[in-house]
């Protein structure tokens, strides 16, 4: 049986897709939304940004408690309930996810639970959840499936048994040791809130650069930031064996031509995701997939014009905001293709793209690393300020790291900034809305800022700028 057109079906209810579905109904669309999982909610809410928050916002505090008598008070820090915290987790959780539930239920779209495959570039076979399937025609198409945690073959790693992130997200216990692979956001963050709560922790990096998105000070900032907690980290290696040492577990691996190995009592497997592009029938709609998911161009339109892709599914950038965005775009992108919207497809935008970690501290990006500038052969200005230098950094015992600013030569006019410390993830929104009005560095500095804050520090660079 095949259905009533839609004017835009979108297969997958995360964030991407649930923005798209409500950018399109505004518009006037009719609009579907699929969603194959048992649970609702998407990656951010259900495994990903609000889990991890919550999971390290008690590592944090843990940790507070511990370097309490730096501050004369008595405080006695005697572990961590793992179960207390997990179930804290989930009840928070929970709310996010009923609300984005009632959200895709509220009828200003139709909201069909079931796994989509693509028959055809206008159609889609559903394999509804609840037995049964449906065949749905549509105009236009949104790909917003997201990610999974990827895997990657290391002898023994399989046999040995290990944990992810998933895992760590919903965990009954917390290992007194754990070996974490990995040295991207995720790892990081996670060897933030075990270092937090008390374990031994052991990054084992392949690249020699943690957080391969950001400049190398800002890298190399971190993790001096984190081994000061005790953190150890092993960069540029080449992993080679995972294996049982009696209750633990063994890591081999090359190191700068040595054979070494760290053991622990976990290993925890944070070696990247990859796109959910399996099963979809893109192949028959004529959609090509690459190993980095679904090749979209400016516009979010794969190579079949009307099917569009957002969000984790085809990148560049595996962060939520992010894949909001190209959501609505594509929404608007496909009111424009099906003439329900006057004007030219617009073409996404990252010039002010915004990177987090969660990390103790934390590190923020906005706009141009010096890296991408020099690719794109800006001629740079560029100056930093310490947060061992700055006043209320010092009265609240949070010295490590700096801020950097990063500014055209001729005109002065902000590229980019990054930060790594106290607030980075509040502080860079000060930059991005410098950047959202093109200001310069001397603008940013005739900006009053009270004193002390910890936002105050980014005067400091920008009068550098501005006078230089």
């Amino acid at each position: 049986m095949s259905d009533t057109e839609y004017d835009f079906l979108i297969i997958g209810g995360g964030s991407a897709g649930y923005a798209a579905a409500a950018a399109a109904a505004g518009l006037g669309l009719k609009t579907g939304v699929i969603e194959g999982a048992e649970e609702v909610g998407g990656l951010c809410i259900l495994r990903g940004c609000m889990p991890s928050k919550t999971l390290l916002e008690s590592g944090h505090r843990a940790e507070a408690i511990r370097n309490a008598g730096e501050f004369g008070l008595r405080a006695e820090y005697r572990g961590a309930d793992a179960i207390a915290i997990r179930d804290r987790k989930r009840r928070l959780i929970a709310e996010f996810a009923d609300h984005r539930r009632q959200q895709l239920e509220g009828g200003r779209f139709d909201f069909i639970r079931g796994r989509a495959a693509f028959s055809g570039p206008q159609e889609i076979e559903v394999s509804l959840l609840k037995g049964g399937s449906r065949t749905i025609r549509s105009r236009a198409f949104l790909v917003a499936t997201g990610s999974s945690i990827q895997i990657p073959s290391i002898p023994g790693l399989a046999d040995t048994g290990f944990i992810t992130s998933d895992d760590a997200l919903d965990a009954e216990r917390i290992p007194e040791s754990i070996i974490i692979l990995g040295g991207g956001a995720i790892a990081l963050e996670l060897a933030s809130f075990y270092a937090g709560i008390g374990s031994r922790v052991t990054v084992v990096q392949r690249s020699s650069q943690v957080l391969k998105e950001m400049d190398e000070d800002v890298a190399d900032s971190l993790t001096a930031a984190m081994e000061k907690r005790g953190v150890v980290f092993f960069r540029n290696t080449e992993l080679r064996m995972v294996r049982r040492e009696g209750a633990g577990k063994r890591v081999e691996f090359l190191h700068a031509g040595v054979e070494r190995f760290v053991e622990a009592g976990e290993v925890l497997c944070a070696l990247g995701r990859k796109p959910n592009t399996h099963g979809l029938g893109l192949e028959l709609a004529g959609v090509p997939v690459a190993r980095t998911g679904v090749q979209t161009n400016a516009r979010q339109q794969s190579q079949q014009p009307h099917i569009f892709a957002a969000g984790d599914v085809c990148g560049p950038h595996e962060v939520v905001h992010i894949a909001i965005q190209q959501g609505e775009l594509a929404a608007r992108n496909a009111a424009r293709l099906l003439h329900r919207l006057p004007g030219e497809l617009e073409a996404i935008d990252f010039g002010l793209k915004l990177y987090v970690v969660f990390t103790h501290p934390e590190v923020a990006s906005i706009g141009l690393t010096e890296h991408e500038a020099a690719l794109l052969r800006y001629d740079l200005r560029v100056a930093k300020y310490l947060f061992a230098d700055l006043g209320k950094a010092l009265v609240r015992g949070a010295t490590d790291g700096f801020v950097k600013l990063l500014t055209e030569e001729r005109t002065r006019r902000i590229l980019g900034a990054a930060c790594v410390g106290v607030d980075a993830s509040e502080i860079i929104h000060e930059i991005a809305v410098a950047m959202y009005f093109g200001a310069t560095a001397g603008d940013l500095a005739r900006v009053p800022h009270y004193h002390p804050t910890v936002s105050e520090i980014w005067t400091y660079p920008a009068e550098e700028l501005a006078l230089g």
